[in-house]
Order: C-alpha cells, then structure tokens, then sequence
C-alpha cells in the first residue's frame, strides 16, 4: 500500500496525538480509580482485573503522552541553537 498520511509520521500533526494521548491517559486514570475503589468495596474479580488492566493502561499512556511532548518540544526548538544561551554553534565558533 502505497498510501502516505502526514499524521502517521514522526513530527506531525503532535499536538493532536498529545491531546488523544492525554483524553486516554485521564480516561485511564479515572476508571482505574473507580474499579479499584469498587474492589475495595466488593471484592469482585472483575474489578481487581480491570483495576490491575487500567493501571497497565495508565502507565502506557503516560510512555505517549511523554513521548508527543517531547517530539513537541523538539519540533518547536530551532536546530542548531543551544536552549540555554540561545546562541547557535555557529556564534561560537565564530567568536572564537
């Protein structure tokens, strides 16, 4: 197949993947939450399941989310500058 969507790619389109991420990565977090809770309470196996998947769950979601942003970050840097001074390798070498 020889199909190119821009949104598949590395370095496109990050901030909506961070915001799908995100919603998932909350979704995660409550209904882990709710599961465990109601473990707690009723000592169901279905919920000590779902509670145990979700927490899986949340973890991925925190590897994506922390991924689109830092692809975010980068994307927004300029190439070749340092974040610290804001001077590019070029300055420096020309300075010196």
């Amino acid at each position: 197949m020889d199909v190119d969507i821009k949104l598949l790619k590395c370095g496109n389109c990050e901030e909506l993947k961070l915001g799908v991420h995100g919603t998932a990565l909350a979704l995660a977090v409550v209904m882990g939450a709710y599961n465990t809770a109601a473990w707690l309470l009723r000592r169901e196996r279905h919920l000590a399941i779902n509670a145990v998947m979700y927490s899986a769950l949340t973890a991925w979601e925190i590897q994506h989310v922390a991924h689109h942003w830092a692809e975010l970050s980068r994307c927004r840097t300029p190439r070749g500058r340092d974040q610290a001074t804001g001077t590019s390798a070029e300055t420096v070498q020309a300075a010196a």
